[in-house]
């Protein structure tokens, strides 16, 4: 019984390992796709899109956070 249960919860570690590795594989992608989308709908010139874009591209955690953070605001307030 002993062991049955060790190798359960063994199993139930695994998975957790393995969930959360992929949730730490998954968190920059999708806010990589979320940035650029942003960036493309953005009313931003052509350049600025680009620079963004090639920024996120590089730095693929730093950029899109920096878009979220700084970027995005900036081309809202050069709307107004």
């Amino acid at each position: 019984m002993t062991a049955a249960l060790a190798d359960t919860v063994h199993e139930g570690l695994q998975f957790a390992a393995v969930a959360g590795i992929a949730l730490l594989v998954a968190f920059p992608v999708v806010l990589f796709i979320g940035a650029l989308v942003s960036v493309l709908g953005s009313p931003l010139g052509a350049g600025m899109k680009f620079m963004w874009v090639v920024f996120a591209f590089c730095a693929p955690f730093l950029g899109p956070m920096l878009w979220f953070l700084v970027g995005k605001r900036s081309a809202e307030a050069s709307l107004r």
